[in-house]
């Protein structure tokens, strides 16, 4: 999702030979890109606008009040509403098919808020609004870089880039913005077609509409037999406001599909993300609690939806992830308490998959969730499934996300999670398949390291291997994205640039590849063995609270705490938190806490433990990432909900004592 949400953890390193070495070498030069060529430079120091203009109402002005660099930037004042904003035209400079790197420095005048970078499209009249940049913190007393692609998929009569700001109408700056691309490469195609090499299921990838046009589609076209609309099909992009519905951005990957014969996952009819506020708001114009009616109207908008996305596509989509990321093992009954559950209980989940089978009697029914290979997941997924089986809920199998990296998880794990629901007869897909390349959340490289491609292409090859022994009993195994230059992973847990698929950024196969489509090619070396069982820290795992024994006294200058919000949605939000040890003396364990300013609540925290009462959450450090040593950091991440406002703890403290805020 956003995919959905997960990830990282440990340094690796072994003697690997000679040949193989080359071959990671290889790719990771291959990945190395030329310098960019510029299209677009904004700097402001010729006291222009140099054609920047507002978005409504408001003032766009030169200025050199601040400025990121030389003496001048632009102002933007008298915003009345958020997505008021500096705003430049760029149809005569971008082209479809072509992917650019977009970079604005945004600074506040005044207080803090999130800031987005986005893109603004029209078609014959009709506009859409794709996110370049999520929200990302930003405040008065610093410039902070939005920096993402974006790849024009269709044909535009109007296109504008422009930033705005998740909750206040406060002056703004830019500066320094720039639009650049890379000449693509033409993709390989002597190589082998994965697909025609992996026979017992089909392969898929996710896609968005950058992965259907120019040398990204005929990428997609050679090696993949399946897709799955990576976020078009999800809630919000369908109907996002009750009873209006849009397919715009899914029928033209439904459409690339078809026409070029391949298989159709749908993700996913019912999710606790990317779902609108308005889904859980009562008759009452209240949010939605426990009661009966409540319960009645929030299952008849799950019915209304269902019937009509699952009716627009018929027979095209053959797979749906009815419900999606339900389980939270660390509740005794292992439900996540989402609004869904909290008003309407399991009968969420029954209703689902009823409506789904009468509205789709010949699609194949998944419940889909991530860490299935944590036991602790895995089992209570198996009580659950168990249990709606027993009942006569239409369940036709179990969705393995797979978001794993190049330390975790070990083969004998996910084995035994396969092996776990052979007993229930239902079929087993692996849906979000990615590898990370990171073992934490401390680490970020300039490039990914030779090693780490040689070891990911070992994870590829020993997972692909134990996938294809499993023939008829797994029926599909989908990545979660076409290549390394479109993955979430960029952004989550932390950013910074991952190379978590089979292709490098210009599209050309690396070792990981070949782990798939050939191992020969990798060498015969074998992974070395994880040094930790863990959980990667990129992957919410379980969050049981760790042991809060005393560790060393703590100074007042001992510790330091980035916070920073991630990705955020209507109503919801994802957040990573670093503490820093900035004294002399080694952690053996620790308790940050906190109070949030506008009644923020956490759902869910991965690599520790939390607990919240009222304003006042406390996180205590997982099992394995409770030694912090002088100059180092542990991280964990949340999601978590919010009305109104989203602002930033203001302090935080370790065991009491106060940290700085970096």
């Amino acid at each position: 999702m956003r995919a959905s949400l997960r990830l990282a953890l440990v340094s690796l390193a072994a003697a690997l030979p000679v040949a193989a070495a080359m071959v990671a070498t290889t790719a990771a030069s291959a990945a190395d890109e030329p310098t960019p060529i510029t299209v677009l430079t904004s700097d402001f120091e010729d006291g222009t606008t140099q054609g920047w203009a507002g978005r409504a109402s408001e003032a766009v002005a030169a200025s050199t009040t601040v400025a990121h660099g030389g003496s001048g930037s632009l102002a933007v004042t008298g915003r009345t509403a958020t997505w008021q904003g500096p705003s430049l035209d760029v149809l005569g400079e971008f082209e479809k098919g072509t992917a650019y790197t977009i970079s604005a420095w945004v600074r506040l005048a005044t207080g803090s808020d999130n800031a987005r970078l986005s893109v603004e499209r029209r078609t014959d009249g009709i506009a859409a609004y794709d996110q370049v940049v999520g929200n990302t913190a930003v405040d008065s007393g610093r410039w902070v870089n939005l920096t993402g692609r974006y790849t024009l998929a269709t044909d535009v009569d109007f296109l504008r880039i422009y930033v705005e700001t998740a909750s206040s109408t406060g002056d703004l700056f830019i500066d320094d913005v720039t639009a650049s691309y890379v000449p693509a490469l033409p993709i390989q195609t002597t190589i082998p077609s994965i697909k025609d090499v992996v026979t017992e299921f089909p392969v898929g990838a996710s896609i968005t509409g950058a992965e259907i046009v120019t040398e990204h589609g005929q990428l997609l076209d050679k090696h993949f037999n399946s897709v799955t609309p990576g976020n078009a099909l999800k809630w919000d992009a369908t109907e996002p406001t009750e009873g209006t519905f849009t397919y715009a951005q899914a029928d033209p990957l439904v459409a690339f599909a078809k026409a070029h014969g391949m298989a159709i996952r749908g993700h996913t009819l019912v999710w606790h993300n990317q779902t609108p506020s308005w889904v859980f708001t009562g008759a009452d114009g209240q949010p939605m609690t426990a009661t009966a009616e409540d319960k009645a109207l929030l299952l008849e908008r799950l019915e209304n939806h269902i019937r009509n996305v699952a009716a627009h596509y018929g027979t095209d989509i053959g797979v749906w992830d009815v419900v999606n990321e339900v389980i939270d093992e660390n509740q005794a009954d292992g439900l996540r308490r989402s609004t869904w559950f909290t008003v309407a209980g399991l009968d969420y989940i029954r209703t689902a998959f009823r409506v789904a089978r009468e509205v789709a009697p010949h699609a194949k029914l998944f419940i889909n969730d991530y860490n299935t290979n944590v036991p602790a997941k895995r089992d209570k997924l198996y009580a659950l499934v168990a249990q709606l089986k027993s009942e006569g809920v239409p369940i036709d199998g179990v969705g393995h996300q797979m978001h794993i990296n190049v330390s975790w998880p070990s083969v004998a794990e996910t084995k035994a999670m396969l092996d776990k629901f052979l007993p229930l007869g239902l079929e087993q897909q692996i849906t979000e398949m990615d590898v990370s390349i990171y073992t934490s959340n401390g680490e970020s490289f300039p490039a990914p390291p030779a090693d780490r491609l040689l070891q990911q292409a070992y994870v590829y090859r020993d997972m692909f291997a134990l996938f294809r022994q499993y023939e008829g009993e797994i029926t599909s195994v989908t990545l979660w994205g076409l290549a390394d230059d479109n993955t979430w992973l960029d952004t989550f847990p932390v950013t910074r640039k991952d190379a978590p698929l089979l292709f490098d950024t210009r599209l050309q196969a690396k070792s990981a590849y070949w782990g798939v489509a050939d191992p020969t090619k990798i060498g015969t070396s074998t992974s070395p063995p994880p040094t930790t069982v863990s959980p990667s820290p990129t992957t919410p795992g379980p969050t049981t609270p760790s042991p809060t024994t005393p560790g060393p006294t703590i100074g007042t200058t001992a510790c330091s705490v980035t916070y920073r919000v991630t990705g955020s949605w209507q109503g919801g939000f994802q957040a990573d938190v670093r503490v820093t040890n900035t004294g002399t003396t080694a952690w053996t364990s620790w308790t940050l806490g906190w109070q949030f300013p506008a009644g923020q609540q956490i759902s869910q925290l991965w690599n520790g433990g939390v607990a919240q009462s009222g304003a006042t959450v406390t996180v205590a450090n997982a099992s394995w990432n409770g030694t912090v040593a002088p100059g180092a950091s542990a991280s964990f991440g949340f999601l978590g909900s919010w009305t109104g406002t989203n602002p930033s703890p203001a302090g935080y403290s370790l065991r009491g004592t106060a940290c700085t805020v970096a």
